[in-house]
């Protein structure tokens, strides 16, 4: 492992919108008994690495190894390097992806997966449980068209046209009505982004002294 780490975002426009901040209840409950204190701690300093630099960061390997309370050794089994190794095993990080030895590391985690829920000890397994009846308790209609507005408006602002992004809600499991529902608000939300981003034109000397004759 190199001194330093080049840290990038890894999107996903669904888990960058329906996923779990690493320092959300969620995470902190079910994703630490999963990966372990060392492994969450990390994804939190990376996501408060991200809040400060979107898209991305470097940092020293010593600097974050010391941040996390672990060795600052960069050895094969260092601890930093084995939860590294365990972030990419639950793909929360990937090493190769690019050409350019980048750490692409997701901002979002998603929802665990049921196998490491039967792995979870019995009183977290049974909040699991409650936390996920509680989802469905949500009118149905109402949490799709939420959840299908908020992945419409990611792939919009990163430029996919209506058609693909229609094609992808409908691909992940949203109605064509709910798509399209979520693609007309997205759009709209853009458009009013952009009239309230564009500085209004001040009136001419012209038009200021028509507009008091008219008066």
């Amino acid at each position: 492992m190199a001194d330093t780490l080049m840290v990038r975002p890894w999107p996903d426009p669904v888990i960058d919108t329906l996923g779990h901040d690493p320092r959300s209840w969620y995470c902190e409950t079910f994703w630490l008994p999963t990966i372990g204190p060392t492994c969450l701690l990390l994804m939190r300093r990376i996501a408060d690495g991200f809040d400060r630099n979107p898209d991305g960061f470097v940092v020293a390997a010593s600097a974050i190894a010391s941040a996390l309370g672990v060795s600052e050794s960069t050895a094969p089994n260092a601890p930093l390097r084995r939860s590294l190794r365990r972030l990419e095993q639950f793909s929360l990080l990937d090493s190769g992806a690019n050409g350019d030895g980048a750490l692409l590391v997701r901002r979002n985690l998603p929802s665990i997966h049921r196998k490491h829920i039967r792995r979870l000890p019995e009183v977290v397994r049974a909040l699991h449980h409650e936390w996920a009846e509680q989802q469905l308790t949500k009118p149905i209609h109402d949490t799709a068209r939420g959840h299908a507005r908020r992945v419409a408006l990611c792939l919009i602002g990163e430029g996919e046209s209506p058609d693909t992004t229609e094609r992808s809600l409908t691909r992940i499991g949203f109605s064509s009505a709910v798509a399209r529902d979520a693609i007309t608000w997205a759009m709209q939300r853009h458009v009013d982004a952009a009239r309230a981003a564009t500085p209004a034109t001040p009136a001419t000397p012209a038009t200021t002294t028509a507009s008091a004759a008219a008066s």
